[in-house]
């Protein structure tokens, strides 16, 4: 590799913003699950029968004409409704790993019956509402990847791997887990205590506007919107595009999370999650 192609892989990492170093951008990317002849359907359950019609039907038509691998995680607590597309399927994590790394910091926290420090809640901070990389670095590396498998263990989150040497953007994902997580961050539970819970929906709520996109999209005035996502280029699978967000309101109380990758560009990715959330919140809000 020439110098200047290495330095075109560290602008790149840097510019993307999810992965702690450049060569990452280089490094081989994990297989995806092999392609059937028949592609995997959206699946729908409801306490409302007509609602998981509706958004079986919906969310189907709004991929049926989207390239690309997309796997999709919805569940509404208020009328008991999943949906999924693909809930197995592994995707490079990019900064969706920034809530598993807060919530295990967290978790640790009250393990040791402590308070975050000043210097903890500054690198929180930056990491989840302005996905800063430098701050998720100094945090992974203070967790270290025995804590971070023990959230993951204590969450139930048996099908994420951490990323090895280092390469956090590299951490294995998959809907199934990502919703768990999610669910964790919601509702009162024995992992996260309800302060801690409170603080990750709280800086979740203030993502900087130019990283609000993907799940929010479409979601009802009035509804609580908490989202983190994560984009990455890599030489195979191009484009990873992911969202991750929870919503309250309108007598709802839901998360989705939509993993892509495939992706022509990152707006294309962008596009997929987003036509996947109008139709998630407009079929809700209609429920």
């Amino acid at each position: 590799m020439t110098h200047r192609r290495r330095r075109g892989l560290v602008a790149t990492a840097l510019g993307t913003g999810f992965l702690i170093a450049g060569v990452a951008a280089a490094a081989p990317a994990s297989a995806a699950a092999p392609a059937s002849a028949a592609a995997p359907a959206v699946s729908c359950t409801s306490a409302k029968a007509a609602l998981a019609t509706k958004l079986k039907k919906d969310i189907t038509a709004a991929i049926a004409n989207r390239t690309g691998t997309i796997a999709v995680g919805l569940y509404d607590r208020s009328t008991k409704t999943t949906c999924t597309l693909r809930s197995t399927t592994h995707y490079d994590s990019a900064s969706t790993v920034k809530v598993t790394v807060l919530a295990t910091l967290l978790w640790d926290a009250k393990k040791h019956n402590r308070y975050l420090t000043t210097t903890e809640q500054t690198l929180t901070k930056a990491m989840i509402t302005k996905s800063d990389n430098d701050a998720t670095t100094k945090l992974w590396k203070q967790l270290g990847l025995t804590k971070i498998k023990g959230f993951l263990s204590a969450a139930g989150m048996t099908q994420t791997t951490p990323g090895a040497n280092g390469y956090w953007g590299l951490t294995q994902i998959d809907v199934h887990d990502e919703q768990k997580l999610l669910a964790l961050v919601t509702a009162k539970n024995s992992v996260l205590s309800d302060n801690s819970r409170a603080y990750i929906l709280k800086l979740m709520g203030q993502v900087i506007s130019s990283q609000r996109w993907g799940t929010p999209y479409g979601a009802p005035s009035g509804v609580s919107v908490h989202v983190k996502n994560g984009w990455l280029q890599r030489a195979t699978h191009g484009w990873r595009v992911h969202s991750l967000g929870t919503f309250t309101g309108g007598g709802h109380d839901y998360q989705m999370t939509v993993l892509t990758q495939d992706n022509s560009t990152m707006s294309y990715g962008i596009n997929t999650i987003q036509a996947v959330a109008k139709v998630v919140h407009k079929d809700l809000a209609a429920s």
